[in-house]
């Protein structure tokens, strides 16, 4: 199985605990700032707060569709996505409304992903530029991606 770009933010550990954790530190730490940092970014010609939680919406509907296609499709095939394409039409997304489908969506996934067997979990499909993967792979995939961002939303947040 090709190695996960994200693997290395959750190696050692328990990828469904990331999953619960890492969305409730950031909306802790996105509630918590003035609602003008929204359109700060971490650093000169990256992202802002807000897109970067656009981002993590989209990366959230995408983890859903594909958790489930790939749950309950033999030989079920991803369909790539260009994130700058998709933010490129969000141009007039709301930070806090970003947030709350990020974490809505991540309680649904999650009380989804904690109800898998291990049969479940190690059932395959395709990836384009990964080849053949398993579902405990893309968990880790969606854990580590946002463990990924987290220091961006931590940077905005300490100003």
């Amino acid at each position: 199985m090709t190695a996960n770009p994200y693997g290395k933010y959750v190696e050692g550990l328990d990828v469904l605990k990331c999953l619960e954790d890492t969305p409730a530190r950031i909306e802790s730490l996105v509630r918590g700032w003035p609602r003008e940092r929204d359109e700060h970014s971490h650093a000169p010609g990256k992202w802002t707060a807000r897109q970067v939680l656009t981002h993590l919406a989209h990366i959230e509907m995408v983890f859903a569709n594909r958790l489930r296609f790939a749950l309950t499709q033999d030989n079920y095939l991803v369909q790539p996505f260009e994130q700058d394409d998709w933010m490129n039409n969000e141009s007039g997304q709301d930070a806090l409304a970003a947030l709350e489908t990020y974490v809505s969506l991540r309680r649904m996934n999650l009380a989804l992903c904690r109800s898998l067997t291990p049969a479940q979990r190690a059932k395959t499909f395709t990836h384009p530029e990964y080849g053949v993967l398993d579902v405990n792979w893309m968990m880790a995939w969606a854990a580590g991606h946002e463990r990924n961002h987290l220091p961006q939303i931590d940077a905005v947040a300490k100003g």
